[in-house]
C-alpha cells in the first residue's frame, strides 16, 4: 500500500531495527517478493563480498526519511523509493549526492538517473486478461474503457503514481508525445466513465488475485505480476500496446552514517549482474544496458526493455513538481 504508506507521514520512532550496530548497512525497500528478490540478488552477495552485514526493514516510508533527515537521526541507508519522489527528493534537500567514482553509471540507462538516485528497476503499466474469463480481451487503452465492448470490472492501482492518468488520457485519443503537461479535467471526465466498473488493487499480489479469481478480468497492472502469474498456470493474456513506463530508484538519505559502504552496496546493485538478477527474479527490466546480453532470451522477451515500438515513458520530473497536487485531486475524486 505505497500511497496508504506515504500519505501517512506520521512522526516516526527513529531507530535502528534492534540487531544493528554501526558497522550495519540498513536497505529498506516495499516488502513482499520483490524485497526478498533484492535480498538474494544484492544485499546477501553484498554481505559476503564486503563483510558488511546488511538488514532489512521497510516497508518504504516518505514521512520517516523526512523525520529522520530533520530530526539528525538518518538510520535507513539504502532505500527503494519511486522515481518521481526520488527527483522531488533530491531537490528538497533529503538525499545525498551519489558517489558516481564509486556507482559506474556509464551503462545505466540515462532515463533512471538522477544526481541523487539511479533506477533499481523498471516496469510497464500494461493491460492484462484472464483469457478463460472472457470472450475477448481488449488490447488498447482504448478498450479497456470501453464497458460495452467490453462489460465487466476491471482492475486499477489505487494510489496516485505515473499510469492510470496516462492511460485514460490515450484512452481518451491524446497523442502519447501530447500527454504532458497532464490534462487532468480530460482524465478525470474519461476515468468518470468507468468509475462503477473500477476495481481498485493495493498490492502486486491483490492485482494478481483480482485477475485470477476473474473478479476483475482485465485491467491495468505491472508487467511483472502478470508474467508471475502466468507462471502459476493462469492463462493471461498480456497486451504491450502503449505499455507506460515508470523505474523504482536506489537513495541515500541525507546524513547516512555509511556513506562509502551505501554507495558500494549501490554500485553491486546496479552492476550488470546485480540488474540480471534482479530482473530474471521480479520480471521486471534492468537499468543496467550490458544485463539482458547475460540473460536467456527467453526471458529477455518478458521485459519491457524488449517492449519498446509503442512504449510511453511517464514523465518522472512532471510528477515530482505536481506529484502533491495531483494526489490531493485523486483522493478527493475516489472519495467522490
Amino acid at each position: 500500500m505505497r500511497r496508504a504508506i506515504i500519505l501517512a507521514a506520521f512522526a516516526a520512532v527513529l531507530g535502528l531495527p534492534a540487531a544493528a550496530s554501526a558497522a550495519d548497512l540498513v536497505f529498506t525497500s516495499w516488502g513482499g517478493t520483490t524485497q526478498d528478490a533484492q535480498k538474494a540478488a544484492w544485499a546477501d552477495k553484498f554481505a559476503g563480498q564486503s563483510g558488511i552485514n546488511v538488514l532489512q526493514d521497510g516497508p518504504t516510508d516518505y514521512g520517516k526519511i523526512k523525520a529522520m533527515v530533520e530530526a539528525g537521526s538518518t538510520t535507513w541507508d539504502v532505500v527503494d523509493v519511486e522515481g518521481d519522489y526520488a527527483v522531488q527528493a533530491g531537490k528538497a534537500g533529503l538525499l545525498e549526492p551519489l558517489d558516481f567514482t564509486i556507482i559506474d553509471k556509464s551503462r545505466l540507462d540515462p532515463r533512471f538517473v538522477t544526481d541523487h538516485s539511479v533506477g533499481s528497476f523498471y516496469y510497464s503499466f500494461v493491460i492484462g486478461c484472464a483469457k478463460d474469463a472472457v470472450g475477448a480481451c481488449p488490447k488498447t487503452w482504448a478498450d479497456l474503457f470501453d464497458t460495452a465492448k467490453f462489460p465487466g470490472k476491471r482492475a486499477f492501482y489505487k494510489w496516485s503514481a505515473p499510469g492510470v492518468i496516462e492511460a485514460a488520457l490515450l484512452a481518451d485519443g491524446v497523442a502519447a508525445d501530447k500527454l504532458y503537461p497532464l490534462d487532468l479535467d480530460r482524465a478525470f471526465k474519461k476515468l468518470d466513465t468507468i468509475k462503477g466498473d473500477i476495481v481498485w488493487w493495493t498490492s502486486g499480489a491483490q492485482s494478481q488475485q483480482l485477475l485470477a479469481s476473474a473478479e476483475a478480468p482485465f485491467g491495468s497492472f505491472w508487467n511483472g505480476r502478470l508474467t508471475a502469474l502466468a507462471q502459476t498456470g493462469v492463462n493471461v493474456e498480456t497486451s504491450w500496446d502503449q505499455n507506460i513506463t515508470a523505474a523504482d530508484s536506489l537513495v541515500v538519505p541525507k546524513g547516512s552514517k555509511n556513506k562509502e559502504a551505501a554507495m558500494k552496496f549501490i554500485a553491486l546493485a546496479t552492476s550488470a549482474e546485480g540488474q540480471k538478477d534482479i530482473a530474471v527474479a521480479t520480471g521486471y527490466a534492468p537499468t543496467n544496458l550490458d544485463s539482458p546480453a547475460l540473460m536467456d532470451e527467453a526471458v529477455r522477451k518478458t521485459l519491457p526493455d524488449a517492449q519498446t515500438a509503442s512504449q510511453i515513458n511517464a514523465d518522472m520530473n512532471y510528477w515530482a513538481e505536481n506529484r502533491d497536487a495531483i494526489g490531493e485531486r485523486w483522493y478527493a475524486w475516489q472519495a467522490q
